[in-house]
């Protein structure tokens, strides 16, 4: 619990705007619901968001602290003053989405890293989804993060990922040139659409056993969701990706094992996250 006196430099201020200046790593309209639920209260009482505040006014934030994030184990693999790589598990959040979010992230665990920075998304250089495992580079410095984001706007990065899905490709490798969009009856899924934007996806087949079958793909753009979209045009989406009709699984069958990318020190490096056993023991069942 954070208690703050309101002093002559913030009287009349909104409280959620001096909330979200206090509270850089919540947007506004996080902060917005955290006040609607009575988790900031203004001299021990609800208060509603437009309240303007009062001299000597006492804010209470019912605001866990860093404790609740030490739990969180990320391996890492390269770390250097502007930027860290990591093998993101599946099942964690790259970062909280804006909503009020009282589990850990990659984001939060970066926090201590950071230098002069703040923010929901500080050092998030790019996202993988909660279910996909593998190599993330974050951003330690804002100019870090500037210069990473830029060569992933600029298509200059090459990742590539491991999928495994149930049946086989034919052929076993091509490249999957669809238009992807927003699908409009279900805005936080995508779609293949002839109105939609360019996203290729190259893909190889690495194993088949029957069931199941691991493919390589390596996505000549960056699209939200593309993997995935791609894969269940092709009717044969990811294991676990119930998102896209995927059968149901223990997790999403989808891992980013390679990222090649130019650093902050202008060193070109590439970096490997071998899936886990685990994963590649799938196509054994």
């Amino acid at each position: 619990m954070i208690k703050k006196v309101i002093e002559e430099e913030n009287v009349s201020q909104r409280l959620d705007i001096f909330c979200h200046n206090f509270l850089p790593e919540y947007s506004r309209s996080t902060v917005q619901k955290l006040i609607k639920m009575e988790e900031i209260l203004v001299n021990k009482k609800p208060s509603p968001s437009k309240y303007k505040l009062r001299l000597n006014d006492v804010v209470t934030f019912k605001k866990d602290d860093k404790s609740k994030f030490e739990n969180l184990e990320l391996e890492v693999i390269y770390e250097d003053n502007d930027c860290v790589v990591i093998n993101k598990p599946d099942g964690i959040l790259s970062h909280s989405k804006g909503a009020l979010n009282k589990e850990a992230t990659v984001a939060s665990w970066l926090t201590d890293r950071l230098v002069n920075i703040s923010g929901e998304r500080a050092g998030i250089v790019h996202r993988l989804d909660r279910g996909t495992s593998g190599v993330m580079i974050c951003a330690k410095t804002e100019e870090a993060q500037i210069f990473l984001q830029k060569q992933f706007a600029d298509r200059k990065v090459k990742k590539v990922y491991l999928a495994i899905i149930r049946g086989n490709l034919d052929p076993s490798e091509a490249i999957v040139d669809m238009p992807i969009q927003r699908n409009p009856n279900s805005p936080s899924r995508f779609r293949v659409s002839v109105n939609g934007k360019a996203a290729r996806t190259h893909y190889k087949v690495l194993r088949s056993k029957g069931r199941y079958t691991l493919v390589e793909l390596t996505p000549e753009t960056g699209r939200t969701h593309q993997i995935r979209v791609h894969l269940a045009q092709l009717k044969r989406p990811i294991v676990g990706d119930l998102f896209y009709d995927g059968e149901e699984a223990d997790r999403l069958y989808l891992h980013a094992e390679t990222l090649e990318i130019l650093l902050p020190s202008k060193q070109k490096k590439i970096f490997i996250a071998k899936p886990s056993q685990k994963f590649l023991s799938k196509i054994d069942e």
